[in-house]
């Protein structure tokens, strides 16, 4: 995070935003206040013959991120999930950010193949093609199996996009402080950890082999969901720079016509995508985070084929129960019972009206369903309820701010298929289900089964943890309670509530 070139990257990122004209659009759209505005300006406007010309076919925006290159690319995908940041247009407009590049030569990416499998290209693949995809990160090349003479899609990092990629960050890193330093109200966005999110973010991307583990977990995950599947991972095939998978046949989820000439109903698949991506979101925990049109295809017997798990999502189980809650709420018209998730989930905080919190979210859900079917928007509901949230004292949460994101994301490719389509009708069966299977009384039970295993492997040291506890020096003289006394009457009160409910249940 330290160097001259730290300062230099700034500068020509700022005179690239002065040149393309899209600085002015982006301290509009984020509300920037007057001490960062005159920072940007004081750093873009002397240097705007150092900036990038850029494509002047595209809007500002695109315009000067796509100049950049990679790195900027990415950041501008990533902060495309938070519209809480940059503004709802802004957002709008980072998410078609297109992250392709030329192709880097065939012969490197053969070398690159030889040295992470040690083998020759030839004894490897009977056929490797050129490259068919080309993004910021990794190019695809298809390619045939010398073994078994299968089908299958290569994917190959950049030469040097590590080091390239860490340049960046570094000044990335560095601008995030400057924007805390002269604006301490962004502080409460965290610009110190949406760097730090993107820096993971391309830290995985960076090394295939977590792409390939993500791919295998949730091609697990989901082999048992009909109508979806994800291409099998060649392990043997597979490291940190290279990551071979099957290859799937398909029509791009864009194509419509080409979707309708092979006769599949779009109808059908729209209802699917929605519901598919519910289902991982609240069932698994885990979930596609980029499920664009670019990475779904419609296979030749109407499935429904996920490409490319670079970004992927995850939900503790808590957060999914609080999730599904407040959809059901919202579904129900509720506002009352959506208040009170939020109040007991620490997401509000306890001294604020909760009577006020529940109006406020009547506000947010009454115009929405009023709205003609194939104009309600899960996503738009989403954003509007961050806005109350954020209102009411809420902390920036980046899962659920990601989740939305993959949610709009999710609709856009739904409406593509069938404009008419009823969100809410293709999201109620996946809630019901999950609320049904997650609390209810056999959640409640599979949920004291598991604390009673979790007392169990931690048995032979609470009987010393509340000894000690209880033989503590000084314990006859009032005082506030330590946070180590805390823990152990917590643990004993699991105890004894556990041990009762067992109790009633055996009677």
């Amino acid at each position: 995070m330290r160097g001259p070139h730290n300062i230099w990257r700034l500068v020509r990122t700022a005179g690239t935003f002065e040149r393309t004209g899209a600085m002015e659009v982006v301290l509009e759209q984020m509300r920037a206040p007057r001490e960062l505005r005159i920072a940007a300006r004081v750093l873009g406007w002397p240097f705007r013959w150092l900036g990038y010309e850029g494509d002047p076919d595209l809007p500002p925006v695109t315009r000067a991120v796509t100049a950049l290159g990679p790195s900027y690319i990415k950041l501008g995908q990533i902060l495309s999930t938070r519209p809480d940041f940059v503004g709802d247009d802004l957002a709008r407009q980072l998410r078609v950010l297109q992250d392709k590049l030329p192709p880097f030569p065939t012969e490197i990416a053969r070398a690159t193949v030889e040295a992470e499998l040690e083998a020759p290209v030839e004894a490897i693949f009977s056929e490797f093609s050129g490259p068919v995809a080309a993004a910021s990160i990794a190019q695809v090349h298809q390619a045939r199996l010398a073994a078994d003479g299968r089908r299958v899609a290569v994917k190959i990092l950049r030469p040097n996009i590590a080091r390239a990629f860490r340049r960046d960050i570094d000044a990335f890193y560095f601008a995030a402080r400057m924007i805390e330093w002269l604006s301490p109200s962004t502080r409460r966005l965290r610009p110190m950890a949406v760097i730090g999110h993107f820096d993971n973010t391309v830290r995985q991307e960076l090394d295939l082999r977590t792409e390939a583990a993500a791919a295998g977990e949730f091609a697990a995950n989901t082999a048992r969901d009909a109508g979806f599947r994800v291409p099998q991972v060649e392990w043997t095939l597979s490291s940190r720079a290279v990551m071979t998978l099957d290859w799937e046949e398909g029509i791009g989820m864009s194509e419509v016509a080409a979707i309708d000439a092979a006769g599949h109903d779009r109808v059908v698949l729209a209802e699917r995508v929605v519901a598919m991506f519910l289902r991982h979101a609240l069932r698994d925990g885990y979930f596609h985070a980029d499920m664009h049109q670019g990475n779904l295809k419609v296979a030749p017997n109407g499935d429904i084929v996920a490409l490319d798990f670079g970004i992927m999502g995850r939900l503790d189980e808590y957060t999914r129960r609080v999730y599904a809650e407040i959809l059901m709420g919202f579904i129900r018209k509720d506002y009352r019972r959506v208040a009170e998730v939020h109040f007991e989930a620490g997401y509000v905080p306890a001294d604020r009206d909760i009577d006020l919190f529940a109006q406020a979210l009547r506000s947010v859900g009454e115009p929405i369903f009023g709205m003609d079917a194939s104009r309600i928007s899960m996503g738009r509901l989403l954003a509007y309820l961050f806005e109350v949230t954020e209102r009411f004292g809420m902390e920036t949460r980046t899962e659920l701010i990601l989740l939305q994101r993959t949610m709009v994301v999710v609709e856009g490719v739904a409406r593509t298929l069938d404009p008419r389509m009823n969100l809410w009708t293709a999201a109620r069966p996946e809630v019901e289900r999950y609320i049904r299977e997650n609390l209810g009384p056999k959640a409640f039970a599979r949920d004291l089964t598991r604390t009673a295993r979790v007392l169990a492997r931690f048995g032979p040291h609470l009987p010393r943890a509340v000894e000690d506890a209880l033989r503590r020096p000084g314990r006859d003289v009032p005082r506030a309670p330590r946070r180590g006394d805390r823990a152990v009457w917590f643990v004993a009160g699991v105890i004894t509530t556990a041990a009762a409910a067992l109790v009633a249940a055996m009677y």
